[in-house]
């Protein structure tokens, strides 16, 4: 008499039982929170000095523009070099760009940052050396990307840990987010610009020596000859391009975050239709985060496995109609209520495309392909504040938003009758494994 062997339960601890997966996830926290206390502190500076929200505008900019110009080389950098070592490296860039940042907010450097810098006589520049500083972090940052994105599986000793590791990863990294920028504003307030860069060093520092920490890994052997780089940047796109599954998900959390993103005009939400001035401020911003943390935090515990692709376009229209409905509403609880909401989906989105670009991408081109999702996924957020702010002067603030939503739900709509493979996409484990 046989008796069938019962189903292993799923351990929503499996990936934090590993104590160097624990050391990285709380290297990236540190560093997540270091990134975050310096963005807000620079703002304020900037800001401060300038007066001028175009300058606001061009940090992002100019940590944008160089990351993204590096991105394919980085992706290949990523799969011919130990991972490790491009992240020890680039933390390290990242680390004596927070001592530069804190040097120039010393009051002996006051000359340096009020300095004026005409740009063919049409724009006068101010705060020159923190441009400067941020542009080469912008670099550091290009190179981490694919570096950490690639490194992560390899801490994994068995594959069925892997999806587990990755939505610990994603609470920790939305936590960090979360928790940065209430950081940062707080310290520069009460205790000060040089208490808030230190902060940030100091941060940095402890991101670096857990890096350090974990013992290195030989790259993942590939398939064929090494690939020159024209050949190795050409190979991750294409295997993008022609993967159902990968381009498609990539596509629709793009285009999601290009045509839904509403965070850009919550300023004017704010003072305009809500009337919560800079405090309901805020609360608005930190809603989709707290949502975002809270639903990572519980598909740890009840995983996404079957029908995983449908639920995924489900959230994003979900995303898409709560975009809607936060753009016609005049309540700041419903509103806030519906920027939770927003969080909730994208984190569901984030998730799974993560998971399903991790489980569908060679190890050894894991670099690349994490680079172009850089692209995809890290130019549409200053692409999309872009967009927000010229639909908002063409269509007005909340008509534009609800258009915004309009077009997320058709981007769904024409993926899941096209994308087949992304609609019927499943993560149910083998028979004996427990993702």
């Amino acid at each position: 008499m046989s008796s069938a062997v019962p189903a292993p339960r799923h351990d929503p601890y499996a990936a934090l039982r590993l104590p160097e997966f624990r050391r990285f996830i709380s290297a990236r926290a540190c560093l997540t929170l270091a990134t975050q206390i310096q963005g807000v502190v620079v703002s304020w500076q900037m800001f401060k000095l300038t007066g001028d929200p175009l300058a606001l505008g061009l940090i992002g900019l100019a940590e944008a523009i160089p990351s993204i110009v590096v991105s394919l080389y980085a992706g290949h950098v990523a799969d011919s070099v130990r991972r490790k070592n491009i992240i020890v490296a680039m933390v390290t860039v990242l680390l004596l760009c927070s001592v530069a940042l804190g040097l120039l907010a010393q009051p002996q450097a006051a000359g340096l940052l009020t300095a004026g810098t005409s740009l063919g006589g049409l724009l006068v520049l101010r705060g020159l050396p923190l441009y400067a500083v941020i542009f080469v972090s912008g670099v550091a940052r290009g190179f981490l990307g694919p570096a950490v994105f690639s490194f992560m599986p390899q801490l994994m000793p068995a594959r069925e840990q892997l999806s587990n590791a990755i939505t610990w990863n994603s609470t920790t990294w939305q936590a960090a987010a979360v928790l940065g920028p209430a950081i940062g504003g707080l310290l520069f307030a009460h205790l000060g610009i040089a208490v808030a860069y230190g902060t940030d060093i100091g941060l940095m520092l402890l991101s670096l020596l857990l890096f350090l920490s974990i013992a290195g890994r030989p790259l993942p052997p590939t398939e064929g000859q090494k690939l020159g780089l024209k050949e190795s940047v050409l190979s991750g796109m294409q295997f993008i391009f022609q993967n159902q599954l990968v381009l498609a998900a990539l596509s629709l959390d793009l285009f999601a975050v290009l045509f839904g993103g509403a965070v850009a005009l919550l300023p004017i939400f704010a003072d305009q239709i809500l009337h919560t001035g800079a405090a309901g401020l805020g609360y608005l911003r930190a809603a989709p985060a707290v949502g975002s943390v809270l639903m990572a935090v519980l598909l740890t515990y009840f995983p996404l496995r079957r029908h995983a692709g449908r639920k995924l376009l489900w959230a994003v229209a979900g995303f898409g109609i709560a975009t809607i409905f936060f753009a016609l509403s005049t309540s700041f609880w419903l509103s806030l209520f519906l920027l939770f909401l927003t969080g909730v989906f994208d984190s569901v989105s984030v998730i799974v495309r993560s998971t399903l670009i991790h489980t569908y991408t060679p190890e050894y081109m894991k670099g690349r392909v994490s680079a172009v999702n850089n692209i995809f996924i890290g130019s549409s957020n200053e692409i999309g504040a872009f967009e927000s702010g010229a639909a908002a002067r063409v269509l007005g603030v909340v008509r534009s938003v609800v258009v915004g939503g309009a077009m997320t739900l058709l981007v769904v709509g024409i993926t899941a009758w096209r994308a087949d493979k992304l609609r019927n996409l499943d993560l149910t484990p083998e028979p004996g494994k427990d993702a």
